[in-house]
């Protein structure tokens, strides 16, 4: 991945969209379908750009960030412990109290249906807690 001068009027999604493009191979084409199924599943979700090249999705709170490593793309949700995973799509960061994540690997399939109805049970989660 070849590192790119920062520019401050860059958007989060500019930022983001820059991102899937440096990688360039599966873990791109996987993030921007990931991108794509968060926005799908709750159009008004905020993208930022955090902790020096994360790329997060919030409503109400963060939902999620997409992570990219060597060998996995990582999806990790911020009260992922409070969410109904009947799917059992979490199998990361299972041993913490608050956050869970996926990890996909190249050729990993993507439950859509079940991701998207986990992508909305942590907004609701969110909405409910600031509610409160």
């Amino acid at each position: 991945m070849t590192k790119r001068p920062s520019n401050l009027a860059e958007s989060p999604s500019d930022l983001i969209d820059a991102r899937i493009q440096e990688l360039g191979d599966w873990r791109g084409e996987l993030l921007s379908r990931l991108r794509a199924l968060i926005k799908n599943a709750e159009p008004e979700v905020i993208e930022e750009w955090k902790w020096r090249g994360t790329p997060v999705w919030s409503r109400c709170g963060i939902i999620c960030t997409g992570e990219t490593y060597k060998s996995v793309v990582k999806m990790t949700f911020a009260k992922g412990a409070a969410l109904p995973d009947p799917s059992g799509l979490f199998n990361a960061s299972l041993e913490g109290h608050t956050r869970r994540a996926i990890d996909f690997h190249e050729g990993d399939a993507v439950d859509e249906v079940a991701l998207t109805e986990l992508l909305r049970a942590a907004v609701a989660l969110n909405k409910k807690s600031i509610r409160s």
